[in-house]
């Protein structure tokens, strides 16, 4: 492994709390050095990288990816979203279990973590929390845990029944790892296709009304309440891409109480709102699906006032027959990996004026806090040397019909985006060049 030497780069480093001028030596795969621009001497052998321009920032890392490896992988693969996360500047990425077969065991963890799917970029996974994500029998987390389950979740489904989130609250806290809840209460959204609301009302369509998340989250709260006092424990709970300005007020209360609740927000909950399913444009749809405008800024307030803990994808990849379908037949999802930091560095950081490394901090330093990914998330000297180097300032336009994703289904094809990716390092191997 080569060593690389990047220099003359505006260092972006929130665990470090450093946003200087700094040069770094990156060797056999960790950070090497971290120096003043221009005291890094002898390392002729090195390869470099000028990084004049450039912001250098620990790897972007994704708490929540549908890679579709295996079962539906003319949708996608483990190698071709890995790519395709490479692209967007990530360097670590953690997949759901919703796959075919679900992944619930140790074998299945194993396989997917396997070198032989060719990740681009480190991969990481939660598995489900219940057997075949049914919400009714928990997986065997002490196991999965020791085969490295970075977290537990049913996502694409809520764990529905009390005792059984109480128990897997339980579970988790116990091999101190999170709970990651898809909060959507079943029982109101059969057969809702987009936000109750409006729109859905002129398009004729069944919508899902706020309180499905809210009741969810509400109940979630609950129940560490109650776990904290009766057990002990301190179990964390992870919300998944939060929507609406109710769920994200509980999140908040709970923060306040000082309850063990983290949360993520979607670029395109914080980009979009239902307008953007237009003439029923399946390409805006999703779970949960795109809001009202009160609530997409709202998602907007709770990134900038710190309530969201992290910005995360839910790359969704569909093929095209399956998007090109009646609206309420289409598959929710989307994909995001290559669009998430130019959304976000035009819409939090230019548009409303979120500190560069408020934002760094929610795309990789606060990700990696949140499932324990020792050595990532940071460039400190002895760090993996996972980075991304990107021009805070370029301007572009994304094109789908050239993405490194195997799929297509986005609402950002032809969305001005600032901020370009130039490099991608994963463990000191350049994995993109932009």
């Amino acid at each position: 492994m080569n060593d690389i030497l990047i220099l003359n780069g505006r260092l972006i480093d929130p665990l470090s709390r450093v946003d200087a001028l700094r040069d770094l030596l990156l060797r056999d795969g960790r950070v090497a050095a971290v120096e003043m621009p221009g005291t890094l001497k002898g390392q002729e052998s090195a390869q470099t990288i000028d990084a004049k321009g450039l912001i250098v920032a620990p790897g972007l890392i994704d708490v929540h990816v549908h890679l579709r490896e295996p079962g539906q992988t003319y949708k996608e693969t483990i190698a071709t979203g890995t790519a395709a996360a490479a692209a967007g500047g990530y360097t670590s990425v953690v997949a759901m279990p919703n796959t075919l077969p679900v992944n619930d065991t140790p074998s299945k963890l194993d396989w997917m973590l396997d070198a032989q799917r060719g990740s681009v970029v480190k991969l990481f996974a939660m598995p489900a929390a219940t057997v075949g994500s049914m919400g009714e029998t928990l997986t065997d987390f002490e196991a999965l845990r020791k085969a490295g389950a970075v977290g537990f979740t049913d996502d694409g489904k809520p764990v529905l029944e009390d005792h059984v989130m109480r128990a897997a609250l339980i579970a988790a806290a116990r091999a101190e790892v999170p709970v990651s809840q898809h909060a959507e209460d079943t029982r109101l959204t059969g057969g809702c296709s987009m936000n109750a609301g409006p729109m859905a009302f002129r398009l004729g369509l069944r919508g899902m009304p706020i309180e499905a998340e809210a009741r969810i989250v509400e109940r979630d709260i609950q129940l560490l309440r109650e776990i904290e006092r009766a057990e002990g424990l301190r179990p964390h709970l992870h919300v998944q891409h939060v929507s609406t300005a109710r769920a994200i007020e509980a999140v908040r209360k709970a923060k306040r109480e000082g309850l063990h609740v983290t949360c993520e927000i979607a670029p395109h909950h914080f980009a979009l709102n239902e307008e953007a399913v237009g003439d029923y444009d399946t390409h805006a749809k999703m779970n949960p699906p795109l809001r009202a405008e009160s609530d997409r800024l709202q998602m907007i307030e709770a990134l900038l006032d710190g309530t969201a803990d992290c910005i995360a994808t839910d790359h969704a990849p569909h093929a095209p027959f399956e998007k090109r379908q009646e609206f309420e037949r289409a598959p929710n999802g989307i994909t995001g990996l290559e669009t998430a930091l130019g959304l976000a560095l035009r819409i939090l950081h230019r548009d409303r004026g979120l500190p560069l490394s408020r934002l760094v901090e929610l795309m990789s330093s606060s990700p990696s806090q949140i499932v324990s990914l020792a050595g990532r998330g940071s460039l400190a000297a002895g760090h993996y040397a996972d980075l991304v180097l990107f021009d805070a300032g370029a301007e572009w336009v994304f094109d789908a019909t050239i993405s490194r994703s195997k799929s297509r289904n986005t609402p950002f094809d032809g969305s001005p985006m600032l901020g370009k990716v130039r490099y991608t390092i994963c463990e000191g191997h350049i994995v993109y060049r932009g």
